[in-house]
């Protein structure tokens, strides 16, 4: 089984980001990371993924456009997207700079791809996903990898 950690980084820190989801995710047994940045990634690694965990820097509080661009190239294959797993991360360069707005724009293309969305586990945050500002902190990468294990292992349950 396959999770599909898909990101755009422009300045490195949504990058590490992603690589502490892609380490939550190799801890469940049976589970493959599969990092992709935006230009990329493929259809058939949307397709043949059991969940996406989806990052972006902070733009005007939205998801980057390179991954807005993702999720329109591949609006075809919407019916094979339904009841998979699907989460976000965020970095931005201010404590207020839009973290939240910009995981629930990743979020709502999921739900319109039929997916199952997720936050990040009570263990972590309990909320929208991870997200940091600046280069993420060990804490940070904790939280990051709590929520690449909870996708994996909520993917694991639902494989008919």
């Amino acid at each position: 089984m396959q999770i599909l950690i898909l990101y755009y980084s422009k300045g490195g820190n949504t990058r590490k980001l992603a690589d502490a989801v892609a380490e939550g995710v190799r801890e469940v047994p049976g589970v493959r990371a599969l990092l992709k940045k935006t230009d990329e990634v493929t259809k058939e690694d949307f397709v043949d993924s059991a969940g996406i965990i989806a990052g972006s820097p902070v733009y005007f509080g939205l998801m980057a456009a390179e991954l807005k661009e993702v999720f329109d190239r591949f609006v075809g294959v919407r019916r094979k997207m339904e009841n998979k797993v699907g989460a976000a991360f965020a970095t931005a360069g201010d404590p207020s700079g839009g973290k939240e707005t910009t995981m629930i724009s990743i979020l709502q293309a999921m739900l319109i791809y039929g997916m199952i969305v997720v936050g990040d586990p009570l263990s972590a945050t309990g909320h929208y996903g991870a997200a940091c500002v600046g280069e993420p902190d060990e804490k940070i990468r904790e939280n990051a990898a709590r929520l690449g294990r909870r996708v994996a292992e909520l993917a694991q349950q639902l494989k008919p």
